[in-house]
């Protein structure tokens, strides 16, 4: 059975940095963890393929990045889906968490969006949510400062220090999830949870 491993961002290299292409950081990762090369697919994707493990008990991988805007993501994930015939059980969406503390990492499978409009246009395209997340947690901005320019900025001089850190564990999730499953994957990750910022109430961002 194919795994469709999906970073969520935006495409264009004035995004590349920011906090809300993390997933797209794990997913580039994992391409140069498993030496594989992007390519475009006709579904107005980028994709690479790999396998995890060997024999029998290998398992096929296609990590994409979609090369529309985030709110348009779901039309291209699912164009791409059809075409190597993977169901949503066997797709993980990995995208920015602003409820999560900041490196934090946190799995599931279905539930809401959350405001997070990748994981919407997910949901609609497919007209399911029960697909895996993994949340990659950014954290809330301090103060003021409106959400939706929080996710798009990059990430602080001090953030930086460990984010390959971070994009590193991301990638051991995504491993998890499909070699050990959600169970086992959920239990491992409560050891790396840092302390959380103050919350501010929920808001739609891009």
């Amino acid at each position: 059975m194919v795994w469709l491993v999906i970073g969520l961002g935006n495409p264009g290299p004035e995004y590349t940095a920011t906090r809300h292409n993390v997933g797209q950081m794990v997913v580039d990762e994992l391409a140069k963890r498993y030496k594989v090369k992007w390519s475009a697919h006709k579904s107005r994707t980028e994709i690479a393929a790999f396998k995890i493990g060997v024999g029998e008990n290998a398992h096929s991988v296609i990590i994409a990045k979609s090369k529309s805007y985030m709110n348009e993501t779901g039309g291209p994930a699912k164009a791409l889906a059809a075409f190597y015939k993977v169901e949503p059980d066997h797709i993980i969406a990995l995208h920015d968490e602003l409820d999560i503390p900041y490196s934090a990492i946190r799995s599931k499978i279905a539930g809401g969006d959350n405001g997070h409009n990748g994981l919407k246009s997910m949901t609609s395209s497919f007209g399911s949510a029960e697909y895996f997340r993994v949340r990659l947690g950014i954290g809330r901005p301090m103060g003021s400062q409106d959400p939706g320019d929080f996710v798009l900025k990059a990430f602080s001089s001090a953030e930086k220090k460990t984010l390959p850190e971070f994009i590193d564990r991301g990638c051991d999730v995504v491993e998890s999830l499909i070699t050990k499953g959600l169970e086992e994957t959920q239990r491992k990750a409560q050891k790396h949870q840092p302390k959380n910022r103050t919350s501010q109430a929920r808001r739609t961002y891009c």
